[in-house]
């Protein structure tokens, strides 16, 4: 029993560290699944985050919708409160507030304020075009003028700022790039005689995305013969379809690959090893929104645990029987294992020996006859 006991908690000691580890692994990613970044910037200096400021329109759109509407709220408050005051000491400095008793001939700079609600209301129907008609200003003092037309104007800058700024965050191409998912994993089988690590991709709207480009980095730690440790190492990874990687006919979901050859960074890998790598596969799909013009990326990302040796994905595209053609998304990342290499290199060496084989040739006239030697020799 005691035994039992000692085995079972080797084996829960094991199973939780092993999900430690990928645990951390899984975590340890520059872009995530759904394509944000994994990084953060720290001892920025002062003058630096002073250039956010003065980029003032993109800082707004980047902010999460609860800083932006906070700013939102706080922009027409603020100055709604602002020129409240404002028409406050106006009324108070031209005496037109109760307490200073006016006579029954005495003209206000403006109509009906008696204190500083009624200063905000008017503040408030002045910068938003009410006019309710019952407070207004008259013709007796230039100042009032003067900050009637100073607020129109600051009004409509607001306005137009902070309603543009909600309008492009909500028609911001990224969102566009929600509408178009990768597979949950990549693959590795063959392919027109290839070894190649094929991914599939697929846009959810039938509008397509114009002049569509696909490519991937391979992000990796190396150290370079100097001794220097490069952290986020990148490696071009070329990625194509039948008909090229440029100007993709993205109507349906496509089955793009990349092939394993000798230049390939996954060449030296295989079924045993590829566990044991340390790498990330960021692919990037870059086009052109057709409803709006605007250019969008969509990006995912594959660690070594999302790689499987051995698979190619299920078929998704049939046909019907009214001539439709119809897309199973149920089989999007659904795989089916195949006969593989278990490397690269091996697939190659078996071919480059099938060729060998079939250039070398029999010579019939060629004997060989044995020859006994001696070893006789004389000192």
């Amino acid at each position: 029993t005691t035994l039992a006991i000692e085995g079972m908690f080797k084996y829960f000691r094991k199973r939780f560290a092993s999900h430690l580890t990928e645990h951390s692994r899984r975590r340890a990613r520059l872009v995530s699944k759904d394509g944000r970044c994994n990084i953060e910037f720290g001892n920025v200096e002062e003058q630096s985050r002073f250039v956010f400021l003065v980029d003032i329109w993109t800082t707004i759109l980047d902010l999460r919708w609860r800083y932006k509407m906070t700013i939102f709220i706080s922009a027409f408050l603020g100055s709604w409160f602002l020129f409240g005051l404002l028409w406050y000491v106006v009324a108070y400095i031209h005496k037109d507030l109760p307490e200073f008793s006016p006579s029954i001939n005495h003209t206000p700079c403006v109509e009906n304020i008696n204190g500083l609600t009624s200063a905000f209301l008017f503040s408030l129907e002045t910068q938003v075009t009410i006019g309710y008609g019952f407070r207004c200003v008259t013709e007796q003092c230039a100042t009032a003028i003067f900050l009637l037309i100073f607020q129109s104007i600051l009004g409509v800058i607001i306005n137009s700022f902070m309603c543009g700024a909600i309008l492009a965050k909500i028609s911001r191409s990224k969102k566009r790039a929600k509408t178009i998912t990768f597979s949950k994993n990549a693959v590795i089988s063959k392919r027109g005689g290839k070894l190649c690590l094929l991914i599939r991709v697929a846009n959810l709207r039938k509008s397509l995305l114009i002049g569509s480009h696909i490519y991937g980095k391979l992000l990796k730690t190396t150290i370079t013969p100097e001794g220097e440790t490069i952290i986020l190492d990148q490696v071009n990874i070329d990625f194509l379809v039948d008909a090229g990687n440029e100007n993709l006919f993205f109507i349906s979901p496509l089955t793009v690959y990349h092939i394993i050859d000798r230049t390939s960074p996954f060449f030296h890998m295989s079924v045993e090893t590829i566990l044991q790598q340390d790498f990330e596969l960021v692919v990037f799909l870059d086009g052109t929104v057709e409803a709006t013009s605007a250019t969008c990326q969509v990006r995912t990302s594959y660690i070594p645990e999302e790689v499987f040796w051995g698979y190619r994905f299920a078929p998704i595209v049939s046909k019907t029987k009214e001539g439709k053609y119809r897309v199973d998304f149920h089989n999007f990342s659904k795989t089916v294992e195949v006969d593989t290499p278990h490397c690269a290199f091996c697939l190659y060496n078996e071919k480059d020996a099938k060729a060998k084989a079939k250039r070398g040739y029999d010579n019939p006239g060629f004997i060989l006859s044995e020859v006994n030697e001696t070893s006789d020799t004389k000192m």
